[in-house]
């Protein structure tokens, strides 16, 4: 499944974190194919930091982890949709989502 998946040029793919329960969405991050199998694997999500360029785990220092439910693709392969349950804020302001604000 995962060599359907269709990486960018820097091979990233957006991954939507979505509350599995309230469906809430809780951030947009970036995976690349080492935390995607970390992901499927320990069954909390892993992403691809693009400030830092470096592999992080949430909730490694906040304690907040996500809870993987169920991995999804796109119609197009190029975007995943991550359900998760969350032990806590996704963003890193302490907010519950890091969608708190509107424009």
């Amino acid at each position: 499944m995962n060599d359907e998946i269709k990486f960018d040029a820097n091979g990233l793919v957006p991954a939507i974190v979505q509350d599995a329960n309230t469906k809430e969405v809780l951030t947009l991050a970036y995976m690349n194919a080492e935390s995607l199998q970390l992901t499927l694997e320990t069954k909390e999500t892993w992403f691809w930091s693009r400030s830092r360029q470096e592999l992080w785990h949430k909730g490694a220092t906040s304690g907040n982890v996500q809870k993987v439910v169920e991995v999804r693709v796109d119609c197009d392969a190029d975007t995943l949709l991550v359900l998760v349950e969350p032990a806590g804020p996704a963003c890193h302001t302490g907010e519950r989502s890091c969608f708190f604000r509107s424009i």
